[in-house]
């Protein structure tokens, strides 16, 4: 198998049908599309829930599943940003209607009807998709529950700077393989900031260092949304002297003074600076 495997939908025993005659497999999958419909699914190294997580999906979002176990776990490719690995089954349903809208609240409830008086169904991260299909007083009704008007966004609206983005996430708490309002890891906290303001991003930091905007001296002078990078972390320059970053020194989002920052961590080993989309 070649290719960076976060990324490859290809085993030992299985790969992806278009990667036939690139990747040499015993049987290969033309797979299915599936959609998230848990607030957020795990996406684990492999099918166990005591597997390490590598990331999430939000609702909404689309998955490749190439395999579906009979024991729970499906394995497939996320379309959002390519990352491969083993979803629960229970986390995905059909593919059904395109999302409508998104959250824009951190967190909010799915009410079972449009009462805010009724037991909370389910809480829904911000950046989840949902398809609203009526409104209700001052609810959006969608096929899984009503959630409060307020706490959406139509599907295609974009925030304008990703730094204000990833300052809501302070105080968030920091989780290994998150990337949701419920916990998030430090290439997370700025995959979920980027992708707000319509700007993809890889997943993991060593893509993003390689993959984003352009370098600039790691010994200079910082300006609002430079990306600087250490072996397996990355945080965001809030200002010249601000740090925004999840780590797992505070476990949460900080917003931490570069000075203590580079004392504990070093300086940082390479600087991105993104001043547009056409730069990822």
């Amino acid at each position: 198998m070649s290719g960076d495997p976060r990324l490859t939908p290809a085993r030992p025993d299985l790969a992806a049908e278009h990667l036939r005659g690139r990747v040499e497999a015993p049987s290969y999958a033309a797979g299915v599309r599936r959609r998230v419909v848990a607030p957020v699914a795990p996406v684990r190294r492999s099918p166990s829930a005591r597997a390490p997580l590598d990331t999430e999906a939000l609702c909404g979002e689309t998955v490749m599943v190439y395999e579906t176990d009979g024991e729970g776990w499906c394995w497939g490719q996320l379309e959002r940003d390519s990352y491969v690995g083993y979803l629960p089954e229970d986390a995905l349903g059909p593919i059904g209607p395109a999302p409508t809208h998104q959250i824009s609240a951190l967190r909010t409830f799915l009410f079972p009807g449009p009462d805010i008086k009724l037991p909370p169904i389910a809480t829904l991260p911000f950046g989840a998709r949902v398809a609203v299909t009526a409104t209700r007083g001052t609810f959006a009704v969608t096929p899984n529950g009503c959630l409060a008007g307020v706490h959406l966004a139509p599907e295609a609206d974009l925030a304008a700077d990703p730094v204000a983005v990833a300052e809501r996430f302070v105080g968030t708490p920091y989780l290994w393989g998150g990337r949701s309002a419920f916990g998030l890891d430090c290439s997370g906290l700025v995959q979920t900031a980027l992708g707000a303001c319509g700007l993809a991003a890889p997943r993991d930091s060593d893509q993003q260092e390689a993959a984003l905007g352009m370098p600039v001296d790691p010994s200079g002078l910082f300006v609002r949304g430079d990306l600087l990078f250490w072996p397996g972390h990355v945080g965001i320059v809030a200002d010249p002297d601000t740090l925004l970053h999840a780590n797992a020194f505070h476990m949460m989002v900080a917003a931490e003074p570069l000075e203590p920052a580079f004392a504990r961590m070093s300086a940082p080993r390479s600087a991105r600076r993104l001043r547009s989309a056409k730069d990822l």
